[in-house]
């Protein structure tokens, strides 16, 4: 017991915890967390917003945003690896408690509202094989439903984080199964003339309206894209559950390549199998339609049940990382005390009952508000530009301090990648439409509660002088956005 009183927290729980997650599990956390249910209903939202040219320039922006945002968080859990929580820890340590509590915050809304979005894509995926029982998702039946798994997974979690981690290394298996099979059958069946018919999108129409320039429907996909990727950032969140800090970064690069290499297979490959006005009308998951086209019912059904499993495992991971992002800054006083106790298997009780209260709520709400799958995708992706914006800019400051550089080393390269990540940070944020983000200011507004209850609870003062300014400027933006909601100019959840 001496021995472990005189170590920092983060090295007693390395004393006093089992051994952590290895790169095998760390790496199917970030594509477990990737591989939800963006990829299944890829072909027909990106079928409606850009043509094949324009999607090139969109996947090649993102490609080089998202790479450059892996390696920021490869260099961060290598040059401060004992800032613990990911995207919560980067933006504290460079930023004060305030902008890390909104980065948390942020991460957390984003991660509960896209478990809303899974659990309603779900059940309208389950429909397939019940026809006319949970329809898009949203009915009684389907709420029910959902609303069971939900806390399922749930007592799962809290019989210990060790043993839903390797539950999500299997799933995590099991979904790239149906995947690569999209992949080999689009490549038999792929028609070059479909995929060059209109390049740039010039005489395609949707819904009876123009695709746009080729800026506007490269700035209309980038949401999406946002969205496949979201997860990235999963291994640098359980960090402090890690063997090894050195495996953070290597899960990181290593998921979001494999990753990015079926997504870009599945989009392209999709629009040499039918129109792309067709792609664009079919039901969520289109990847269950195109295959139907190409073989049959049977691959709709196939499709369907990847789907469904791939579903569980994002549903379980991102439960996990909710919990997991309200624990590390309830260490820190940044986030009230009691989400950071563990129960007696290692799990955050509290932030786990937290999360998932606040999911059921949501859920219970698309019953009566005009709800989209889509729209759930939109605001849980808007929640999350903050949270990256600041992991890009903390280590631009490292490196525009030197800071963790010896003598004469380097920092011109990581100047450079920050630098770009940065860039694209911002873009997402202008990207990203004017109702999401007010929306999302309001979510850190009413955050800004737990983030007062925790800094009372220690006797901490609020906020620094600059933080008041901040905080002030989330207010007027909140206000703005709740005006908005109740007037009918926003609907939160419809896309």
């Amino acid at each position: 017991m001496a021995k472990t009183d005189s170590l920092a927290p983060t090295e007693q729980r390395a004393a006093t915890t089992p051994a952590g997650l290895g790169l095998a599990a760390l790496t199917a956390i970030v594509v477990g967390s990737m591989i939800g249910s963006g990829i299944f209903a890829l072909p027909s939202q990106m079928a409606g917003s850009a043509a094949p040219g324009p999607l090139l320039i969109g996947w090649g922006i993102t490609g080089v945003g998202m790479l450059t945002l892996a390696f920021v968080f490869q260099t961060l859990a290598r040059r401060k690896p004992h800032v613990d929580g990911g995207v919560y820890g980067y933006a504290k340590a460079g930023f004060g408690n305030y902008i890390g509590f909104t980065s948390a915050f942020g991460y957390w809304a984003s991660a509960f509202m896209g478990n809303v979005a899974y659990l309603v894509l779900l059940f309208a995926t389950l429909d397939y094989f019940v026809p006319g029982t949970f329809t898009e998702g949203t009915t009684v039946s389907a709420i029910i439903g959902a609303s069971v798994l939900l806390w399922v997974v749930h007592f799962l979690i809290l019989s210990g984080v060790q043993t839903a981690a390797f539950i999500n290394v299997v799933v995590t298996i099991a979904k790239v199964v149906p995947i690569l099979t999209f992949i080999g059958v689009a490549i038999v069946g792929f028609k070059a003339g479909l995929f060059t018919a209109d390049f740039w999108g010039h005489t395609t129409q949707i819904d009876g309206e123009p695709l746009g320039t080729t800026m506007h429907q490269v700035r209309n996909m980038m949401l999406i894209t946002v969205w496949v990727f979201i997860g990235i950032e999963g291994a640098a969140v359980y960090s402090q559950r890690a063997k090894s800090r050195t495996d953070v970064g290597k899960a990181t690069v290593v998921g979001f390549l494999a990753v990015l290499a079926l997504l870009l297979a599945v989009n392209f490959l999709s629009y040499g199998l039918m129109e792309q006005a067709k792609i664009a009308g079919l039901a969520d998951p289109s990847m269950a339609g195109l295959m139907e086209e190409q073989v049959g019912s049977w691959g709709a059904g196939f499709i369907s049940l990847g789907l469904i499993v791939s579903l569980l495992g994002a549903l379980l991971a991102w439960v996990l990382l909710c919990a997991e992002i309200l624990r590390v800054p309830a260490e820190e006083t940044v986030m009230p005390e009691v989400f950071g106790r563990e129960n007696a298997h290692g799990s955050p009780a509290a932030a786990l009952w937290l999360t998932n209260g606040c999911v059921q709520v949501v859920l219970v709400l698309t019953l009566f508000l005009p709800s989209t799958y889509t729209g759930l995708v939109y605001m849980a992706t808007s929640l999350i530009l903050l949270p990256y914006l600041w992991s890009a800019a903390y280590q631009v400051l490292l490196a525009v301090r030197g800071e963790t550089y010896g003598n004469g080393e380097g920092r011109t390269k990581d100047l450079i990648i920050g630098g770009i990540a940065l860039i694209y940070a911002i873009w997402l944020v202008y990207a990203g439409e004017l109702k999401y983000l007010l929306t999302a200011a309001l979510f850190y507004l009413i955050g800004t509660v737990l983030f007062v209850w925790a800094r009372r609870e220690k006797g901490q003062p609020l906020f620094t002088a600059v933080e008041w300014i901040i905080f002030a400027a989330v207010a007027v933006a909140g206000v703005i956005g709740f005006y908005e909601i109740v007037s009918g100019g926003i609907e939160v959840f419809n896309a």
